[in-house]
């Protein structure tokens, strides 16, 4: 799994009396050096220098990656990415909503027979609809469901700081909005509508 900073653990503070404040100097050598000897397997050199040094702090170089690692989450051996689903009808969109923040959305659709329901799922901190859920959603989607994700404003490919929550009120509002909208479409009135999380969420809603 990449992640957009290094942890906690190996960056040092510097604490100043005078100011009464702490100064962050940087990753240690331990977390330097092992970045550097880093390597993943089916990655090409010049892709993974590229991934280590991308500031993925912002929407637009975490976009960036996610093209660029499109091919290579395909060919990772998980069950999740290696099971077939016929006939599921795949979605991206990106759409800005009411607080001005472009949002990363995604859908399933079967295909071949009518939607049964929706089927309305929310990540969690850190997490992405983009990536472990693909294999969850194809399967949910290919048994006859809609199934709709978004990206938190900063998470995943959402415009926002990575992984920042200035208020967990708009954040709530973000996701009330984007699903309303989605019950509201003629093609999905009067379909069944489910609710899929995780237990970070379920403490926000």
């Amino acid at each position: 799994m990449l992640v957009s900073k290094p942890p906690l653990a190996n960056i040092f503070f510097h604490w100043n009396p005078t100011q009464g404040s702490t100064t962050r100097l940087g990753l240690s050598s331990r977390c330097w050096r092992r970045k550097r000897r880093m390597k993943w397997e089916g990655v090409d050199e010049k892709l993974a220098k590229f991934v280590s040094e991308a500031n993925l702090d912002q929407a637009p170089e975490r976009r960036r990656v996610r093209d660029a690692f499109k091919d290579v989450q395909l060919g990772i051996d998980h069950c999740l990415f290696k099971a077939q689903y016929t006939g599921v009808e795949i979605r991206e969109s990106y759409e800005v909503n009411k607080r001005g923040a472009e949002i990363f959305s995604k859908c399933w659709l079967p295909g071949n027979t009518p939607i049964k329901a929706l089927v309305c799922f929310c990540h969690g901190y850190g997490d992405t609809c983009t990536f472990f859920f693909e294999g969850i959603a194809k399967k949910i989607a290919s048994s006859g469901y809609g199934v709709f994700a978004m990206d938190y404003p900063g998470f995943g490919l959402s415009d926002g700081l990575h992984g920042y929550i200035p208020s967990f009120d708009s954040l709530v509002d973000d996701v009330i909005e984007h699903y309303s909208k989605i019950k509201e479409n003629p093609e999905y009135q009067g379909l069944p509508s489910f609710y899929l999380d995780n237990p970070w969420v379920e403490q926000l809603l």
